[in-house]
């Protein structure tokens, strides 16, 4: 016989407790705790029979994955190479991003692959018309419109996919849990038998999930655990561009990004960004400069905005777009520290063109060249860009794939590049493009406005 009974779990966290708590002790959060009834098996249900044999490592054979080509070479870059067969993958956004999107975009482009498409948000009809608006067909890809598990294992035994994706996991619910859909325990359960199938079956799997206000996946963090990959769908608003990349991959590198761009047929694979990121314009303008940053093995040119303008309100702002604003902090105090720069009755603005986020410290010496421009008000040539990181000390350090960022800058038709190192110990031209080497910050004036 199976037993009942109610457990309290955080929505925030996960944590269950037995009984009702005002407030979380492992996440602090007030009334998060929402009852859900747990049905429990007895222990001669849960007694199964061994389903393999423990084996040395020597003695398993090495195979060699044969990846599926998603038909997109942005996501097949991020993934590390193609889907892998037997993996589940889970990729999140903001409301409105473009998963679905992509999601559909995907089932369609793979015309030899027979696709299950299960959608819990919208009904059919709803997802022809954006196919026919993405201009796409495929006679391999069904849709099921279905939000009970046992129901869409049930379609999945009977079509047999070779893919399957879920939109979204926060809509799926099981009978064998009596609690509402998109709770921690349904959450919990779908993904479970999701994965359970997808390593049995070796079929893929796509679940599309939900995020929470603070930018997380919404549900418990077991989920992120459960899955093969975690992808990230992130973007501006205000921009057409989107961004993929993978927290999580284990068939891959986490640090490849792939870009989009929204158009009104569908998302648009962008093979070479750095034309797109950079503006052209006619004459030179003050508080712009060029970084030269690489993202996974792709490099990058992404254009720096900055404005600095004395502070009329009292305290000086400090406000970023796409860069880290503590980071900013720190390259003002150096600024000030060995450069006699003064900010601190400034206002300072950054703003990283194309609604790009970079990470990367090698746009620190761009940076800190666009606030000297803008502060001083001179242009910086526009065929210059910068590639340097700034320590503490005021030292401008060396960042690695130099010769990569170089040749893209060549491509894009630069003419001279900012780097660490000496001149007198390397050579003036790289690539055919001039590099002027820097080792202090205290040299990047008479250098670069001179």
């Amino acid at each position: 016989m199976s037993k009942t009974k109610s457990i309290f779990y955080c929505q925030n966290c996960g944590t269950q407790s037995a009984t009702w708590l005002g407030k979380c002790n492992n996440c602090g959060q007030w009334n998060t705790f929402v009852e859900e009834i747990v049905q429990h098996s007895s222990k001669k249900e849960n007694a199964v029979a061994l389903s393999g044999q423990a084996r040395l490592l020597s003695e398993i054979s090495e195979q060699s994955i044969n990846r599926m080509d998603s038909g997109l070479v942005e996501l097949n870059r991020v993934l590390g190479g193609g889907i892998v067969p037997g993996s589940i993958i889970l990729l999140g956004g903001e409301p409105g991003i473009g998963k679905s999107t992509l999601m559909l975009q995907l089932a369609l482009g793979m015309k030899n692959t027979k696709v299950l498409y299960v959608s819990g948000e919208e009904s059919s009809m709803q997802i022809k018309m954006r196919a026919t608006r993405l201009k796409q067909s495929n006679d391999n890809c069904y849709i099921l419109n279905e939000v009970n598990l046992q129901n869409i294992l049930a379609h999945i035994e009977q079509l047999n996919p070779q893919m399957v994706v879920i939109d979204s996991i926060q809509t799926l619910q099981s009978s064998v849990l009596e609690s509402s859909a998109g709770t921690i325990s349904q959450i919990r359960e779908t993904a479970s038998v999701l994965q359970q199938f997808a390593k049995q079956t070796n079929t893929p799997v796509f679940l599309i999930g939900h995020i929470t206000k603070d930018g997380t996946l919404a549900g418990p963090k077991i989920l992120e655990h459960i899955v093969d990959v975690v992808l990230q769908f992130e973007g501006d608003s205000n921009y057409m561009y989107r961004l993929v990349r993978a927290t999580k991959n284990r068939f891959g590198s986490i640090s490849e990004i792939g870009i989009f761009e929204m158009l009104q047929s569908g998302l648009r694979e962008v093979a070479n960004p750095s034309e797109i990121l950079v503006s052209h314009r006619e004459e030179d303008v003050s508080g712009v400069a060029i970084a030269a940053t690489v993202e996974g093995i792709r490099p990058l040119l992404i254009e720096i905005q900055t404005l600095v303008s004395p502070a009329i309100y009292g305290n000086p702002q400090r406000s970023t777009n796409g860069f880290d604003n503590r980071r900013l902090g720190m390259l003002l105090a150096v600024l000030e520290k060995k450069c006699g720069q003064k900010f601190s009755t400034n206002d300072v603005f950054i703003n990283v063109a194309g609604g790009i986020k970079t990470e990367d410290t090698a746009v620190d010496l761009a940076i800190v060249a666009a606030l000297l421009s803008s502060k001083l008000d001179i242009a910086i040539d526009s065929k210059d860009c910068f590639a340097g990181e700034i320590s503490l000390s005021g030292e401008i350090r060396l960042v690695s794939r130099i010769e990569q960022r170089i040749s893209e800058a060549k491509k894009l038709g630069y003419k001279r590049i900012f780097i660490a190192g000496s001149k007198k110990t390397n050579p003036k031209t790289i690539n055919g493009i001039e590099v002027v080497y820097i080792s202090k910050l205290l040299d990047l004036p008479k250098c670069l406005f001179v």
